[in-house]
């Protein structure tokens, strides 16, 4: 650029870095949003710099209270934190833009003053009528032609009724930037022309709020998603006329993340269920599951490990490793790595965190009674091996919270029963009451169920434990058999085995 001196972009580095997040609240949080604010958090806490956060609540017609707090939520959930910004100040407050507009009239008058932005009274019908008449596309868009009105013409237009649009000067050279994640990007002079930054009615754009919301709190590095890039040699114009008019001193670094794509390799819809970041919630995504796999989505630890934890993140962080190809949202895959992060966790901490989804399925009420936290501490270790989800555990615990008379066998457990179920469960209740009471454990249960139908009746395992682990469960598919009766007790778990057989008839 011919003005690199002038306007030099930041070098800042360690703790002088200072990035953003600044959604916009219309919605529920999509995974896309999550993962740009992940990767800024990430990156502050790499470079020991600071991270803000602000709402940009200008559009009043789409913006929403219950969207901010999904966002506020959304964030706390996944233990992100910011170091200045709403609920937290700080010294470039208030950070809120609906509460800012006296800062951007007072940034308005500067810029007036300094002759980088000028009033405009063309329509768009005006626009398109003078590039009819000079023989060019009706839609090119505008031209500059009102660069320099006299104040003659200027009230000429105002006797008219008209009120002024604000736009902004922009230099008649190249822009050019190194993007942190793309290299070299160059528009070249002519790209695009004077944009309106104040409409008539006073009221400033979000392509001038932006940036000199991040001039005005010193940000030195913008990290937002690809769909901006096109608006960047925009901003970076406009912080030209920041810095000549002394409202800073120097242009954000720009790194554009690169789209998350769903199935078929489509952008990733707000209509699509992956991209409601609850939706992974509700379904029994942990924290650091899903902080992990949204870090995949452009981003890897090495070449050959996936699962990490977000320390390991923080420490190798840099935004200049970032893919900028798409990434793909992978349902299995995120399920996958989340399955690895429970097994990750302590056995008394998974117990915990299942406690939500079981009293949401009705399966326990808050507060759980002693013998229901015993039960749940007993059967943890049992599930936490074999799920992905925290809301896969109903389902897995739910007949451990039950009694027989109220245990119902599904359809399809008891469609899998084979032909000598009754041969089998009469057998298993034999071999059970000899068990003595105060020896009741899953070895003894396991060695005496063994002897009584694989030596004895000479059946494969398969056949002999499954009408067994349909009575206990009411499923095909459970904890391991022979905990699970441990767990349930001798009493319980023979009065389900009758159950069962009694039904067969």
């Amino acid at each position: 650029m011919s003005d690199s001196t002038s306007h030099p972009f930041s070098t800042a580095t360690g703790s002088d870095v200072r990035v953003r997040f600044c959604p916009s609240p219309t919605g529920t949080p999509h995974v896309g949003l999550i993962r740009t604010a992940l990767f800024n958090w990430a990156y502050a806490r790499h470079t020991g710099g600071k991270l803000i956060f602000r709402i940009e609540d200008t559009d009043a017609a789409r913006d929403s209270e219950e969207s901010y707090g999904q966002i506020i939520e959304a964030l706390t959930w996944l233990k992100l934190d910011w170091d200045e910004g709403v609920n937290v100040g700080g010294p470039d407050g208030p950070y809120r833009q609906s509460e800012r507009y006296d800062i951007y009239r007072d940034v308005i008058e500067k810029l007036k003053a300094s002759g980088h932005i000028y009033e405009s009274f063309a329509t768009g019908e005006e626009i398109e009528a003078r590039n009819v008449s000079l023989g060019r596309d009706p839609k090119l868009g505008y031209d500059n032609f009102e660069r320099d009105l006299s104040d003659e013409q200027k009230a000429a237009y105002r006797a008219e009724g008209r009120q002024p649009a604000l736009r902004l000067r922009v230099p008649d050279d190249d822009l050019s930037f190194d993007d942190l994640v793309r290299g070299e990007i160059t528009f070249p002079a002519g790209s695009f022309s004077d944009f309106v930054v104040v409409r008539p009615n006073g009221h400033p754009l979000y392509p001038f709020v932006n940036p000199v919301d991040d001039a005005l709190m010193g940000v030195t590095h913008v990290l937002r998603g690809e769909d901006l890039l096109s608006s960047t040699p925009r901003q970076i114009a406009l912080y030209h006329a920041l810095i000549d008019a002394g409202i800073t001193t120097f242009v954000p670094r720009f790194g554009h993340l690169p789209y998350v794509m769903g199935e078929g390799n489509k952008k990733l819809s707000k209509r699509d269920p992956e991209s409601n970041l609850f939706h992974h919630r509700d379904r029994g995504f942990i924290p650091e599951g899903l902080v992990n796999y949204l870090a995949l989505l452009g981003w890897s630890l090495t070449h050959d490990r996936d699962v990490f934890s977000i320390d390991e993140m923080v420490a190798a962080f840099d935004v200049v490793n970032v893919n900028p190809n798409p990434a793909r949202f992978d349902q299995k895959k995120a399920e996958s790595i989340n399955g690895d992060h429970i097994r990750l966790l302590e056995v008394g901490d998974f117990a915990e965190r299942t406690i939500p989804y079981l009293v949401a399925d009705g399966i326990l009420t808050e507060p759980l009674t002693d013998a229901q936290r015993a039960i749940l501490a007993e059967a943890a270790p049992l599930v936490q091996e074999r799920v992905q989800l925290l809301g896969e555990t109903p389902a897995m615990l739910g007949f451990l919270f039950t009694d027989a008379a109220s245990l119902e066998i599904q359809d399809d457990a008891r469609a899998s029963l084979p032909a000598n179920a009754g041969e089998v469960l009469a057998a298993s209740i034999g071999a059970l009451e000899l068990v003595p009471l105060d020896e009741w454990n899953h070895a003894n249960i396991e060695s005496a169920l063994r002897d009584a139908l694989i030596e004895a009746l000479g059946l494969k395992p398969r056949v002999a434990f499954g009408p067994l682990r349909v009575a206990v469960s009411g499923r095909r598919i459970s904890p391991p058999l022979f905990e699970s009766m441990e767990i349930l007790g001798k009493a319980e778990s023979i009065a389900r085995l009758d159950k069962l057989s009694a039904s067969l008839g």
